[in-house]
């Protein structure tokens, strides 16, 4: 098995994982939904399609935060329907989607008190991550996880080489519009090394997203996104700010603190305080 520091990776194959489900796609690979024979419950398999990224991978078995989703392992084998050996994660498997899922399903923000406790765990769940050394790089609402009784779990973290960077080519701009999203203005530079900094900056606009319940910028062109973001522009707060919620002008305030166009005036998250 893979050795990641001290700790062997436990390793999967195709007789121990069963009834395999599409669950969904994206720019890095496949995620499949399959019954483990063993464990007797469900997990999800990241198939990734750059195998360089399963070494990075492999950090995620060593930690154990439960803001953070779990790695059980990696796997190697042929997927259904597909004919040569691939490579990928064996995770948690989260029953309720993402919380992007979850505001898709209310067709609105989740209600304020949930909100609130979500947006504190993803804080922990980051904390805890940059406390290890690690950058989630994309950090949006699609890749928090809901447990069933509605807790957080981080995903997607240190796998994101790709998606981080601002692609030139037209489909990747569609494809990773999600995350530009959520992209610092310093980052557009072909010379930007991600630190902290990135990360704070995406939690703004996962807070403005989560209380809001819905992206960012729905109609934005990527071109014309970048630009507007490097001037300054930042999701309104005119719908948000009307509220009268006890706790949502602190909010409000450290969205702005975070998105903040200097990355070095940003807050850290080890000196954000409870929300």
């Amino acid at each position: 098995s893979l050795q990641s520091g001290c700790c062997p990776i436990n390793m999967f194959d195709d007789d121990s994982l069963l009834d395999w489900t599409e669950i969904g796609k994206g720019g890095f690979g496949s995620v499949y939904k399959a019954r483990h024979s063993k464990m007797g419950h469900d997990v999800a398999i990241k198939i990734l399609h750059d195998e360089s990224l399963l070494k990075e991978a492999t950090f995620q078995k060593v930690f154990s935060c439960k803001f953070v989703l779990r790695v059980y392992g990696m796997y190697k084998g042929i997927p259904p329907y597909k004919t040569v050996k691939q490579e990928g994660m064996v995770m948690e498997f989260m029953t309720r989607g993402s919380i992007m899922d979850l505001c898709k399903n209310l067709r609105g923000p989740p209600p304020f008190p949930l909100a609130c406790r979500l947006i504190q765990e993803v804080a922990s769940g980051m904390k805890f991550l940059h406390s290890k050394g690690i950058l989630h790089r994309d950090l949006k609402m699609q890749n928090v996880m809901l447990c069933e009784d509605l807790h957080a779990k981080l995903a997607d973290f240190g796998l994101c080489t790709m998606s981080a960077t601002c692609c030139p080519s037209n489909e990747g701009e569609t494809e990773n519009l999600g995350t530009l999203k959520y992209t610092p203005p310093e980052a557009y530079d072909i010379n930007y090394k991600p630190v902290r900094s990135f990360d704070v900056y995406s939690f703004a606009i996962f807070l403005w997203a989560i209380l809001s319940g819905e992206e960012p910028f729905p109609n934005a062109h990527p071109t014309r996104l970048r630009k507007c973001v490097a001037k300054g522009q930042r999701p309104t707060l005119d719908e948000l700010a009307k509220t009268d919620k006890a706790g949502m002008s602190d909010l409000l305030d450290l969205m702005q603190k975070c998105w903040n166009g200097d990355p070095t005036q940003r807050p850290t998250f080890e000196g954000m305080r409870s929300f």
